[in-house]
């Protein structure tokens, strides 16, 4: 078992995650953790036997999650052991399995998996006594609560599925937090100085661009299809792709108009590599640039799009975007989002791709794990996989 060095800064790899474990300080009471669910630098949590469906969306603010659901937020209790359906455009509460003992030094963050995010399915982690989402306390000691809502798929899950992700991290993780400290002043990067492969050498933080340049066929992403048909989680290369999702297709001018909430797949202009003492995180532009948000899933793990040998570019990002309230047009190479790199308290001995199971290494635009890759109307230009 590896040992958590106590003064290290960064974010927990997967080896200490272990310990985090047979420490108690991530408990799954009678349940045992699954090795699969450790990745480089975060734990997949597992949803419980029941979920709740929600009148609204809330925070606990000073009571704790269950008090304030007996205070007329629930609808109706659903057990969901066997399986059962989550509707569209409707929120629902479920305790996940994981519960946390955290010491004072250590707060934790979650996300959700790269899947979830590449399906619309919202998903954020309430605690007890909290005012942030998905942000979890120093010394929080505890249950976690995940909100989920699909925005567009009437979704099927069940006890044991895993939507989304928990990272342990101590002190300081953010590059940009290192480098301020360093420099005496906040960085901010450039958008006019962005090179076309992104990796910490680059800067703390960096932007990410559309690419609407596509093929001959004009084809440069993917619109989610509205009332489709159910879509079990669980069920890995079961769904034809044009049942669930249609191509979309530039215009001339190497431009795109999304048209107002509906949900677009599309992919970056630049090829993202995350050594093993990083991780990486999308973060929020700037509001003033358009109402457009462009991620729900956006953390990637150490080892992303790294190859040891040198010889690939990178791995491009697959961008999750929707626009609000009026049509908006987006152009080839337009900046719509920033990387944020962070640090490991220690590299991990497993890093993202065919070892740990990942889905995504080397990508071009892929949709989730869930749809058949041999029914992809985008011309592939994938990488070998190593």
């Amino acid at each position: 078992m590896a040992e958590i060095l106590p003064d290290s800064q960064g974010i927990f790899p997967s080896d200490w995650l272990r310990q985090t474990v047979a420490d108690g300080i991530i408990s799954a009471g009678e349940y045992r953790i699954p090795d699969e669910n450790f990745q480089p630098a975060s734990l997949d949590l597992r949803l419980g036997p029941k979920a709740y469906r929600l009148r609204c969306s809330f925070l606990p603010h000073d009571m704790s999650v269950e008090a304030k659901q007996e205070d007329g937020y629930v609808m109706d209790e659903i057990d969901i052991r066997d399986g059962a359906i989550l509707e569209r455009e409707r929120p629902y509460l479920i305790p996940l399995v994981e519960e946390l003992r955290l010491p004072p030094d250590i707060h934790a963050r979650t996300n959700p998996r790269s899947s979830t995010g590449r399906l619309d399915i919202f998903t954020r982690v309430i605690t007890d006594r909290s005012d942030r989402f998905d942000e979890i306390r120093p010394g929080y000691r505890g249950k976690l609560y995940l909100e989920v809502a699909s925005r567009s798929f009437t979704v099927y899950v069940k006890e044991g599925l895993s939507l989304n992700q928990l990272r342990l991290i101590r002190g300081a993780y953010r590059e940009s937090q290192r480098h301020s400290a360093q420099a005496g002043t906040e960085q901010r990067p450039s958008p006019d100085l962005e090179p076309a492969h992104l990796s910490p050498a680059s800067g703390p933080e960096v932007f990410l661009s559309i690419d609407l340049s596509g093929g001959e066929d004009r084809v440069v992403g993917y619109k989610a299809r509205k009332n489709s048909f159910l879509l079990d989680l669980s069920r890995v290369g079961r769904y034809d792709v044009e049942d669930f999702w249609e191509p979309v297709y530039r215009e001339r001018r190497e431009r795109l108009v999304l048209e107002p909430e509906e949900f677009y797949l599309l992919l970056s202009s630049e090829t993202v590599t995350v050594p093993p003492g990083h991780a990486a995180e999308m973060t929020a532009y700037d509001p003033t640039s358009g109402e457009l948000r462009t991620h729900y899933a956006g953390f990637f793990d150490p080892g992303f799009g790294y190859d040891p040998q040198g010889l690939s570019p990178g791995s491009k990002a697959v961008l999750e975007v929707r626009a609000h309230d009026v049509p908006f047009m987006i152009e080839n190479g337009q900046k719509v989002c920033r990387l944020e790199f962070q640090t490991m308290a220690q590299a991990p001995s497993l890093l993202y791709g065919p070892d740990a199971g990942s889905s995504y290494q080397y990508q071009e635009l892929t949709l989730s794990k869930h749809f058949k890759r041999a029914t992809n109307p985008i011309p592939s230009r994938q990488l070998p996989l190593f």
